[in-house]
């Protein structure tokens, strides 16, 4: 067939800082998903689009464009609100595994499609892949079945959610164009957009071992989001938290899992029990369950009947011992005094290194592998104190993970205040 547009003419006009039509952006998005752009051009435009920007109609556009290569997913049937979280990823960051069925518990419906990790971000489905027979690929049908009888479903994207999508990240991975903030806003929210959700909370991180380092940033992608969720009548709003140090005490895959369940148990980390609560009481807001009391849900262990039911509902054994790393190495404090400073990205590429996280796509990751923290940011620390376990099937790697610690830890000298930021920074929404 006769194409309405020339790629090249969608690249000049954007290159030259014009702003692109409905039209060819309905058709650049659809051509390059059926093979008829290629990827070179598309390339050419994702760098123009990172160089000259979008605006706000435009982004709305490509991400509905985006959201109309692929199908969207319907739960209008279920009788009681959706809620969703999306978290643009961080260091030791395993909320999603107990929220999900935390705000499940509370009375709202949670479809929560979650990716892998990558580089030092660990990714949920690989945490939840360490419990022995638990499986990430559901069906719309399966999915609407669990959503009925248990409340909440963690699982993979199909593949025929804005496939639009698949295709353009692999290319902005490769082409130095992931960082513009119309393509990451588009790309996450043609996704939860299509998921079906009728209430989305954001996660946004900030700080060392987030995606988004500066503020400012974060806060406009934020808000490019929470008005695309806005528009497409999803009620979404956004939080700016800190992630200049891991959340929790662990880094790692099945030491994310463990940590999870300690908190639907009643207890695990303030930060972790913390976060999980406040993005619980959003997502309940904006699905219109003010009135539910999520920290009474985790006293009580409804949460936790949950969490074993839905982990059940996907083959997996809630009762199996999680896989443990073959060999340990510990890092000791260098001095006495107060521990100022732990290094989130510093942590999470040492995690990677150790075999929690992958390089390329098609990588395998160690289950067991992972970082242990003992103490946190404020902490009197003698010289020769644990402050990390270091966990890996593979002994080499304990070398190379140390580098990476090398400039991770500050210890000051007794007295002293550690600079900490609060948890939760911003609300956009």
């Amino acid at each position: 067939m006769t194409e309405p547009f020339a790629a090249v003419d969608v690249i000049r006009a954007k290159r030259d800082k014009q702003v692109l039509t409905p039209e060819q952006i309905d058709w650049v998005v659809d051509a390059y998903t059926r093979g008829v752009v290629a990827d070179e051009q598309m390339a050419a435009l994702a760098m123009a689009i990172l160089l000259n920007g979008m605006d706000r109609a435009e982004v709305a556009r490509w991400t509905r464009a985006m959201i109309d290569t692929g199908r969207r997913l319907d739960w209008s049937s279920l009788g009681r609100p959706t809620a969703d979280k999306h978290s643009t990823g961080g260091v030791g960051d395993k909320i999603t595994l107990p929220l999900a069925p935390l705000v499940a518990a509370c009375g709202a419906a949670v479809p929560q499609l979650s990716g892998r990790g990558l580089g030092h971000t660990g990714g949920t489905l690989d945490k939840l892949e360490s419990i022995p027979g638990w499986r990430a690929s559901l069906g719309p049908t399966q999915m609407l079945t669990q959503l009925r009888e248990v409340g909440a479903v963690i699982c993979a994207a199909g593949e025929d959610l804005a496939p639009a999508d698949r295709k353009l990240y692999a290319l902005r991975d490769v082409t130095g164009t992931v960082e513009s903030v119309p393509l990451i806003a588009s790309s996450i929210m043609s996704k939860k957009i299509a998921e079906g959700t009728s209430a989305l909370v954001l996660d946004v991180k900030v700080g060392s071992g987030a995606f988004m380092k500066d503020r400012m940033i974060a806060r406009l992608l934020a808000e490019t989001m929470v008005e695309l969720g806005t528009d497409s009548r999803v009620r979404t709003v956004a939080l700016l938290t800190d992630m200049s140090t891991p959340l929790g005490l662990t880094a790692g895959n099945a030491l994310e899992v463990a940590e999870s369940i300690e908190v639907l148990a009643g207890g695990g980390p303030p930060d972790v029990v913390e976060l999980t609560l406040a993005l619980a009481r959003e997502m309940l807001d904006a699905a219109g369950l003010a009135d539910a009391d999520p920290g009474q849900a985790l006293r009580d262990g409804s949460a936790m009947d949950v969490w074993r039911r839905m982990i059940s509902a996907q083959g997996g054994d809630p009762d199996a011992p999680l896989p443990a790393a073959a060999e340990s190495d510990i890092v000791l404090a260098p001095a006495d005094g107060v521990l100022v400073r732990i290094d989130a990205l510093a942590v999470g590429v040492a995690a990677w290194r150790l075999g929690a996280g992958r390089s390329r796509k098609e990588d395998e990751v160690s289950a067991g592998a992972g970082v242990e923290l003992h103490a946190k940011p404020g902490a009197a620390v003698r010289a020769g104190q644990p402050l990390l376990t270091l966990h890996a099937d593979d002994p080499l790697r304990f070398e190379w993970a140390r580098a990476a610690l090398a400039e991770a830890v500050t210890v000051a000298p007794a007295g002293a205040r550690p600079e900490v930021l609060p948890l939760v920074l911003e609300r956009v929404g």
